[in-house]
C-alpha cells in the first residue's frame, strides 16, 4: 500500500512489489522444475509487467489529453478512467498450448534455469535499489 504521497512512495511502492512478484516468480519456477518428468504437466509462467505498463502508459495518455468534463451526478461516465498502480497485480498463468515431449510435458528445464537465474538477479537489483531509497531517507532525516 502506498503510504506516502508522491515520488518516493510510488516508488518504493513498485520496488516492494517488484521483489513480491520476483518471490512468485521464484516459487512457480520451481514448482515447473519439480514437474519437469510428469507427465501431461504444464508449465506456469507469472504475468504483471505488461498490466503495470499498461496501466503506466493509460496514467500518462489521460494527464496528456484529458478533456475536463463537469460531472453534476455521480452516474455520470468519466470521459478517462485512471486505474491506480495498486490495483495491478501479478497472475500466475498456465501455458496450454506448447508440449515439449511426447507425454504432453511442456517443461524445458534450461529454459526454467535460464529464467530463474534471470529473476534472481532482478530480485537482487530490485533489493539494492530498496535499500539505497531507506539510505537516502535516512540522509534526508539525519539533515533535516
Amino acid at each position: 500500500m502506498i503510504t506516502e504521497t508522491g515520488l518516493w512512495g510510488r516508488t518504493q511502492y513498485l520496488l516492494e512489489k517488484g521483489m513480491d512478484v520476483a518471490q512468485m516468480r521464484h516459487k512457480v519456477f520451481a514448482d515447473n522444475l519439480a514437474n519437469v518428468d510428469t507427465p501431461h504437466f504444464k508449465r506456469s509462467e507469472v504475468t504483471f509487467e505488461a498490466e503495470l505498463r499498461r496501466t503506466l502508459d493509460l496514467e500518462k495518455h489521460i494527464e496528456e489529453n484529458s478533456i475536463p468534463a463537469r460531472m453534476t451526478d455521480e452516474r455520470h461516465i468519466p470521459f478517462f478512467r485512471s486505474r491506480d498502480i495498486r490495483d495491478v497485480a501479478a497472475k500466475q498463468q498456465i501455458d496450454y498450448l506448447t508440449t515439449m515431449r511426447n507425454d504432453g510435458n511442456n517443461v524445458d528445464p534450461e529454459h526454467e534455469v535460464a529464467e530463474q537465474t534471470k529473476n534472481m538477479m532482478t530480485y537482487q537489483a530490485l533489493t539494492t535499489l530498496l535499500n539505497h531509497n531507506f539510505r537516502t531517507i535516512n540522509i534526508v532525516n539525519r539533515v533535516a
